[in-house]
């Protein structure tokens, strides 16, 4: 039986990818992006298969009405890929407070729109896969980028919880966790970067500005490829709570796990002390 994928950033990256393979797949896709003329153009060729619908994320009423497009023309929803963000990097001084509450409208509360719209059309099917693109930079911290990873921490925390909540309505919860890919996500037409000078960060701030600008379009991992995963992970009878992408993800994911384990060695006699007293 087709799905009926709904894709936020359906325009460009990782989500047109995914939407591609869903396509390829012999499924439906509600392509959503702020730019509805683009995704016309970009999904012309598909047809009744496709539904292009304006969306910014950041709008909960938006989101609803994305939502409700969605189900008058096919029904229902299978699959939700919450894709729709962007990379806010610089140390965390050098961002200003508004920088920050867009990020986090875009990247966390944007992805809670959505999210909440569908899960009613989801619990009365009694099936439904979501898929949050959360990030490496959401299993550890990376310097430059502690606004970033905190929107992905919170992606990963969220999800956690979530998968718990609906799992009894046949709902499953995977949390997508990619290395660095070769999207336009290190661009200049995507990333931004805080824009306070402060003169203690001015060389470590410039040397990681120009470390991502020499690595866009340079990165090992494969969209293609990631979304032939998630495909996979959307017909999986029991799909992972966590999905790493990317060598590059694994081997950190793993020295994060490790360290944190010798960690909680370490200290363990320390920690156990802060109980009552028998």
């Amino acid at each position: 039986m087709s799905k009926v994928w709904f894709i936020t950033g359906s325009a460009r990256g990782i989500g047109a990818e995914v939407a591609r393979a869903a396509l390829a797949a012999g499924d439906r896709v509600v392509a959503t992006g702020r730019n509805l003329a683009q995704l016309r153009e970009i999904y012309a060729g598909h047809g009744e298969s496709v539904l292009p619908v304006v969306l910014d994320v950041a709008d909960e009423t938006q989101a609803v009405a994305a939502i409700q497009a969605a189900i008058d023309r096919f029904g229902r929803i299978d699959v939700l890929v919450n894709n729709a963000g962007f990379g806010l990097l610089g140390r965390f001084e050098e961002i200003e407070a508004a920088d920050i509450e867009r990020q986090f409208a875009t990247n966390v509360f944007g992805l809670f729109h959505v999210t909440r719209a569908v899960l009613p059309v989801m619990r009365q099917q009694r099936s439904g896969r979501i898929l949050n693109l959360s990030s490496i930079g959401g299993v550890l911290g990376f310097a430059g980028a502690s606004v970033y990873c905190s929107t992905k921490f919170a992606v990963e925390g969220f999800s956690d919880s979530l998968a718990l909540e609906v799992a009894p309505f046949g709902i499953h919860v995977t949390v997508v966790e990619p290395g660095f890919f070769r999207t336009d996500f290190l661009d200049g037409s995507s990333v931004r970067y805080g824009t306070k000078q402060i003169e203690d960060y001015a060389v470590h701030s410039a040397e990681l500005r120009s470390t991502y600008d020499s690595y866009s379009h340079r990165q090992p991992g494969d969209p293609a490829k990631l979304a032939a995963a998630m495909i996979a992970l959307a017909d999986a009878a029991e799909p992972p709570r966590h999905f790493l992408a990317g060598s590059d993800a694994v081997e950190m994911a793993t020295g994060a796990l490790e360290h944190r384990s010798a960690e909680i060695a370490a200290w363990r006699d320390r920690s156990v002390k802060t109980d009552f007293a028998a």
